[in-house]
C-alpha cells in the first residue's frame, strides 16, 4: 500500500487507486496528489499542509477532522462531500477548475476562498462566512445561500446562481450584468431590455 505509515513529505503521488481506504490520522506536507482516485476514503483527522492536488476524485470521501492549510485542488471532482465536518481551526485551501457537486460548506468561516472556474452544483453555504471569497467564473447552478456573509466576494463572470440579498450579507460584493439581475429573482420585480 502507499500510504504505509503516519507521515508523509516532500513526496508525489500519481495515478493511486485506493477508493473506500482508511486514510486517516495520517500527515501530508509538502506532497503533490495526481489523477489518484480517494473516493470513498475515510480522512478522519489526517492533515495536509501545503498540499496539491490535480486531477483527483474525492468523490463520497469522509472528512471529518481533517486540517487543509495551504492545500489546492485543481481540476478535482469533489462529489458528496461534507466539508462542514473539517477541522474549523485548520483551513487555509483553494479550489481551481473543480467539479463540486452536492458538497455541504455550511457553517465554515472560510472567508477568502478562492473558487476560481468551478461547477459548484447543488452546494450548500448555509450560515458560512464566505467574505472575500473569489467565485470568478464560476457555475453556481443550484447552490444554496442562507444567511452568509459574503461581503466583498468577487462573482465576476460567475453564473446561474441565486443570491437573495434579504437573508445574505452582500455589502461590497462585486458582480458582472447580465447575471447580477438574478439578485431580484425573489422581489418579485420584472426588468425588461
Amino acid at each position: 500500500m502507499e500510504f504505509e505509515g503516519q507521515s508523509f513529505e516532500n513526496q508525489k503521488f500519481t495515478k493511486i487507486v485506493c477508493p473506500g481506504d482508511d486514510l486517516g490520522r495520517k500527515e501530508f506536507t509538502n506532497c503533490v496528489f495526481e489523477k489518484c482516485d480517494f473516493s470513498g476514503c475515510k480522512f478522519s483527522g489526517t492533515l495536509f499542509i501545503d498540499c496539491q492536488f490535480t486531477g483527483c476524485n474525492f468523490s463520497n470521501a469522509k472528512v471529518d477532522n481533517c486540517g487543509f492549510r495551504g492545500v489546492e485542488f485543481e481540476s478535482c471532482k469533489l462529489l458528496g462531500v461534507v466539508l462542514a465536518e473539517v477541522n474549523a481551526f485548520l483551513i487555509d485551501w483553494a479550489f481551481k477548475k473543480c467539479r463540486l457537486e452536492l458538497c455541504d460548506f455550511n457553517r465554515l468561516d472560510i472567508e477568502k476562498t478562492e473558487f476560481i472556474e468551478c461547477q459548484i452544483l447543488e452546494s450548500d453555504f448555509v450560515d458560512a462566512n464566505l467574505a472575500v471569497a473569489d467565485f470568478s467564473g464560476s457555475d453556481l447552478r443550484a447552490s444554496k445561500f442562507q444567511n452568509t456573509n459574503l461581503e466583498r466576494a468577487n462573482f465576476r463572470n460567475a453564473k446561474n446562481y441565486y443570491i437573495d440579498p434579504a437573508h445574505n450579507r452582500l455589502k461590497g460584493a462585486v458582480f458582472t450584468y447580465p447575471e447580477v439581475l438574478s439578485l431580484l429573482a425573489g422581489s418579485g420585480i420584472k426588468v425588461e431590455y
